[in-house]
């Protein structure tokens, strides 16, 4: 079921919609081992060290570019994230059509505090907009839309990654698991 703003796009922008909606899941790509980038990242985020934070995404970025051979991203980590009444930022994509590469923006702490962002929340933050990157690139898409399909695959590729680094997946979510068949 497409998200309420789908009823707004054009037609055009809902064949998109649709196509992006229809591929919902992504794997790492084959040889491709991000374990050490991935464990660098937490444990950069864990000591506070920015410039550390940027040059392991930035790795884990390039690898994962070469594995899906798209197009390589660069990436900047910036401090504290900027807010408004919408609340905070936590990534952008901007694919600078003038001016490549393609350029992810990430922000490693919270507006409010200042307190440096948990490690899973940076990493799919990363993730999520990388995946806008491969909506363009690897998909072949005209725009990037935020689908069902979209989270899957942010979903996805966020898992394999944790799983690569050997970091235990994240509890379920809305507590303990619903049955699936009715009570007798």
């Amino acid at each position: 079921m497409p998200f309420a703003y789908y009823a707004r796009l054009s037609r055009a922008q809902q064949q998109i919609y649709r196509r992006s909606d229809a591929i919902v899941t992504l794997a790492l790509p084959p040889g491709v081992e991000p374990a050490a980038h991935v464990n660098a990242i937490a444990d950069a985020l864990a000591a506070d060290r920015r410039t550390d934070v940027q040059k392991h995404c930035q790795a884990l970025a390039t690898m994962l570019a070469q594995g899906y051979v798209v197009p390589p991203v660069a990436i900047k980590v910036l401090a504290q994230r900027p807010s408004n009444d919408y609340g905070e930022l936590h990534g952008l994509y901007d694919p600078r059509e003038d001016a490549p590469p393609p350029l992810i923006s990430l922000w490693m702490r919270t507006a409010a505090l200042g307190k440096v962002v948990a490690f899973r929340s940076f990493l799919r933050t990363l993730v999520h907009e990388f995946n806008h990157h491969l909506d363009y690139e690897l998909f072949a898409l005209a725009e990037t839309f935020h689908t069902e399909g979209f989270y899957k695959r942010e979903s996805a590729l966020s898992n394999a990654l944790f799983a690569a680094a050997g970091i235990a997946p994240p509890p379920p979510r809305g507590g303990a698991a619903r049955r699936t068949a009715p009570r007798p």
